[in-house]
């Protein structure tokens, strides 16, 4: 007769077990759906933590009803436990990465990062690793915990960025002439801003040229773009104002017998 009881108890605690489990699953998941700081990701394994856990409580507790000692059987799985952990540290040190990732929110998908040797664009973050994209389409899987141990460098935090260039010319050229040039090709691409102001400064005198310090802000998505397209323009308009950029130039001396 005991034994009949306790297997309905048994069967009732793990009936419960498995709804209550669902139901805190479940919890997690509609409260990530709720909030956009919450991610799905981080939500999906912290219900299945909980699922697991309440329904590893209750089997300890149906092991109790049926008199077997439980004491001995969480040393075991305790020690278990521990000799996993060691043989998989690599593996549960990039888990460990992956939900702070997660978590921090250091960078999302569709950010390009440099990190733990690798640059790309975020395709993917997973507990275990991230995937990226490089510029020439090739995929770089990175175990969490490189990125997470590493700087990263995400060029796609904030909306706008600078575009450096430094344009040299010849100490013959008129540097108002060639400064009014720069000014122009950056007056008339709609990408550069206004404010803050472009700076277009004499920065150096160097061996074979003056160089012009140029510092443009633009949207982060026309960085490239503008790069690109603002250095040719200026070479460009300095060839039609006879503007030369100097090249380096090395004398060479014959020696005679």
């Amino acid at each position: 007769m005991t034994l009949f009881l306790n297997a309905i108890y048994a069967i009732v605690i793990l009936i419960v077990a498995l709804w209550l489990s669902g139901q805190a699953r479940s919890q997690i998941l509609r409260i990530s759906d709720r909030s956009t700081r919450f991610d799905k990701t981080l939500a999906r394994f912290l219900g299945s933590v909980a699922k697991y856990a309440i329904i590893a409580l209750a089997v300890v507790f149906i092991l109790g009803r049926f008199g077997i000692e439980t004491t001995s059987l969480a040393a075991l799985i305790g020690a278990s436990a521990l000799a996993i952990g060691l043989a998989l540290q690599g593996t549960l040190a990039n888990l460990a990465a992956g939900v702070m990732l997660i978590g921090f929110r250091p960078f999302k998908v569709g950010d390009y990062i440099t990190g733990g040797g690798h640059s790309g664009t975020v395709d993917s973050i997973t507990l275990f690793n991230t995937e990226l994209t490089t510029p020439d389409n090739v995929q770089i899987i990175v175990p969490n915990g490189d990125l997470w141990s590493s700087a990263i460098i995400n060029y796609s935090y904030h909306d706008t960025r600078r575009c450096d260039f430094v344009f040299g010319v010849s100490y013959d050229s008129d540097l108002k002439a060639a400064e009014t040039a720069i000014r122009a090709c950056i007056d008339a691409d709609d990408r550069a801003k206004v404010d803050p102001e472009p700076f277009v400064k004499v920065s150096n005198l160097g061996d074979s040229s003056v160089d012009f310090t140029v510092r443009v802000w633009c949207d982060a998505a026309d960085y490239w773009g503008l790069k690109f397209d603002l250095t040719r323009a200026v070479k460009e308009a300095f060839d039609e104002n006879g503007i030369d950029i100097p090249f380096p130039t090395r004398l060479e001396i014959q020696k005679t017998a």
